[in-house]
């Protein structure tokens, strides 16, 4: 098992234990912290395009918390749709103890805390007694893919 430690900037260790099944152990101080739960917009996207909304749901998911600086309050879509999204409190999507690391659902471990052992993607969290177990998924990608250099358009392009 792959382990590493990290010390934030209030000099408290953590300690990140990459398990065999390839999810990691968080242990630490974790008294003062914060947590995020994951927006659920099923029940708001489907009265919006019941109503006859035509947007893609990620461009839905920026809308529906739009506010207009100008009038000081949220647009028309946001006031109708918006209550109608809530909270997935049974999934914990980012825990961020007082000093670091912020760690939160799609990141890639080894770019917080170091470490090609944990070159993993965060999917979300599971409390355990000495902390969490972050939940993850394998980060697959090709060395050898080199599509995004063929982009000619960005300085003259690369290959």
């Amino acid at each position: 098992m792959d382990k590493i430690s990290y010390e934030n900037r209030y000099n408290d260790v953590f300690t990140f234990t990459k398990l065999e099944n390839g999810d990691v152990l968080w242990e630490g101080n974790f008294k003062w912290c914060r947590f995020a739960w994951p927006n659920v917009y099923d029940r708001a996207y489907e009265a919006y395009r019941k109503d006859g909304g035509d947007m893609h749901i990620e461009e839905f998911k920026n809308a529906v918390h739009e506010y207009d600086n100008e009038k000081s309050e949220y647009t028309p879509l946001a006031k109708q749709y918006s209550k109608l999204v809530y909270s997935d409190t049974k999934k914990i999507s980012m825990v961020d103890p007082s000093g670091g690391p912020y760690i939160t659902e799609g990141q890639m471990l080894s770019h917080i805390i170091g470490g090609d052992e944990m070159n993993v993607i965060v999917e979300s969290f599971e409390p355990v007694e000495t902390g969490y177990l972050i939940k993850t998924k394998p980060h697959e990608y090709d060395p050898n893919d080199m599509s995004h250099l063929e982009d000619r358009n960005i300085i003259g392009g690369i290959i």
